[in-house]
């Protein structure tokens, strides 16, 4: 445990991170490599990278450790990486159906493809971090939708496998759904790459275990110190911070929160169902037996003593 360079990695690690992995997704792209290959190689060094550093440099010890938690996180990530691997080229082929049908019937397609890579990732963040928005504070603050989400908020500890850790039916309508109207408009399989890359490096980070001091960038990116509030077991708090990925639709719509005169809870979760199951296979049936499984998960009664 390194505490000296927890200051340092607190500026630095995240804008080092994302630089690194989108200037390496370039370049790997301009010198030939498939979109596909470059997503899963630069995707993995970052999954590796901030792992390490997040052994070395943690935030909060206790978050450390297992707490029954790790075997149900690398189940749904492992159900989720099969899942998009499947459902993200069916996606893409469907949008560039109807993508292709439009511009023939409408005029040629509207997607800036002759600026850099770097640039044209911009507007396929903001409209991409739309749709992630909407389905984010749907799952939220609409009653029905929340057990589909609580999955991922019954976490008790944020680290860097948390970020892989929602049921499949939130993951597949907010990962390759948001990339439908990127891909209508025209956008190629570089900047669903980019995409891809920025969204990952961008979410293992948000739920790293490390110290993160942003400054002014907490009002561009939505990262961990803006997230931990979003994990808070006050509804209230917690009902903020839905981007992904950029803060920008939380400061247009007002949803942004970041108190200057605390930091986030520790202790996070599901105030009011604290007992909430961590195993693989409840987190899945979780939309399906929501009634029955948050009864259980409640507040449970004080045992009476044969003295009371």
């Amino acid at each position: 445990m390194l505490e000296n360079l927890q200051p340092l990695v607190a500026r630095t690690a995240f804008p080092l991170a994302i630089i690194a992995a989108i200037g390496t997704s370039i370049t790997l792209l301009n010198g030939g490599m498939a979109p596909d290959t470059v997503t899963v190689v630069v995707i993995a060094g970052s999954y590796f990278w901030i792992a390490l550093l997040e052994r070395l440099c943690p935030l909060h010890p206790e978050w450390s450790h297992d707490k029954g938690d790790l075997k149900a996180d690398i189940g749904l990530g492992l159900t989720n990486a099969a899942l998009n691997g499947i459902a993200q080229p069916l996606f893409v082929a469907f949008s560039v159906g109807i993508g292709t049908w439009l511009a023939t019937h409408y005029g040629a397609q509207v997607w800036p493809d002759d600026l850099p890579l770097i640039v044209q990732l911009i507007p396929a963040l903001l409209l991409g971090e739309l749709i992630e928005y909407s389905f984010h504070r749907a799952y939220h603050e609409v009653s029905w939708l929340w057990p589909i989400h609580a999955p991922h908020h019954s976490a008790n500890r944020l680290y860097w496998f948390n970020a892989l850790r929602f049921h499949p039916i939130d993951i597949l309508a907010i990962g390759p759904g948001k990339l439908i109207p990127l891909v209508i408009l025209g956008a190629d399989g570089g900047v669903i790459a980019l995409v891809g890359v920025f969204s990952a490096v961008h979410g293992i980070y948000q739920h790293a275990n490390l110290p993160c001091r942003l400054g002014p960038l907490n009002w561009v990116f939505s990262m961990a110190e803006l997230h931990r509030w979003h994990h808070s077991p006050n509804r209230v708090e917690a009902n903020h911070n839905y981007g992904g990925n950029l803060i920008f639709w939380d400061i247009v719509f007002g949803t942004r929160f970041l108190p200057k005169d605390r930091e986030p809870p520790v202790e996070i979760g599901i105030a009011e169902l604290p007992n909430f199951p961590q195993d693989y296979v409840s987190l899945l049936a979780t939309p399906f037996r929501w009634t029955t499984l948050s009864t259980r998960s409640g507040p449970q009664p004080r045992p009476v003593s044969s003295n009371e």
